[in-house]
């Protein structure tokens, strides 16, 4: 039987990105896209993630579990805390896109870097990966960095500005750490131009592979 994975993304603009991998990693699964950008817009101007933003992304959730979905993939980190909160009112397996990811990074080293260019994103991923830390029984230490100024720039239509502290971030990072979680998947592409002595770690196709397991593909 197919199967089907319902995504629930916070810009349209990653829909073409998921596609992609989907395509890749899991062939033969149907999929279907859900995008609210209010989600991501509204915890950005209220600088958290709100009960009303986490209420509407439950809902979300359980609208895509009724068009069907064996399997939903929420695309945003800023949102994670919320993607976790509705996993028990929903009857199929949810996925916060970064899990794998901080799984990943904990089975890789002890010293740990994060990257973010978003505040509301840097938070809960740091927080993420001390977690999935403690359910490994793994003892980290933790490095985050902000890259301030970059989301701005990207959002302005600098990509330049943005790329470039995001690669003096990398690179900062790269000698203090053993590994880097890139806390937002609009930076992977950076971390691509880039030569790093340590593993960058991108969101999207570490969950890909993940949900290429889950998925039996």
């Amino acid at each position: 039987m197919t199967k089907t994975l319902g995504l629930i993304h916070t810009s349209a603009t990653l829909v073409p990105v998921f596609a992609e991998l989907c395509a890749k990693h899991l062939p033969g699964v149907e999929t279907f896209n859900i995008v609210d950008d209010s989600l991501i817009k509204n915890t950005i101007a209220a600088g958290r993630l709100t009960p009303d933003t986490a209420r509407r992304v439950a809902g979300h959730v359980a609208s895509a579990e009724a068009a069907g979905a064996d399997h939903i993939l929420v695309t945003c980190s800023s949102i994670g805390p919320a993607v976790e909160a509705s996993e028990p009112l929903t009857g199929v397996p949810v996925t916060r896109v970064d899990r794998p990811m901080a799984d990943k990074a904990v089975a890789t080293g002890r010293r740990i870097g994060v990257i973010a260019t978003l505040s509301t994103t840097l938070d809960p991923t740091a927080d993420l990966v001390r977690r999935r830390a403690d359910a490994a029984g793994a003892e980290i230490t933790l490095t985050a960095r902000l890259c301030e100024g970059a989301f701005e720039a990207l959002m302005s239509g600098d990509a330049a500005t943005h790329d470039a502290r995001v690669s003096e971030a990398l690179a900062e990072l790269g000698g203090q750490v053993d590994v880097i979680v890139l806390a937002q998947a609009s930076m992977a592409r950076v971390a691509g131009t880039i030569s790093s002595p340590v593993p960058i770690l991108a969101s999207p196709p570490v969950a890909m592979e993940h949900l290429a397991g889950e998925l039996h593909v």
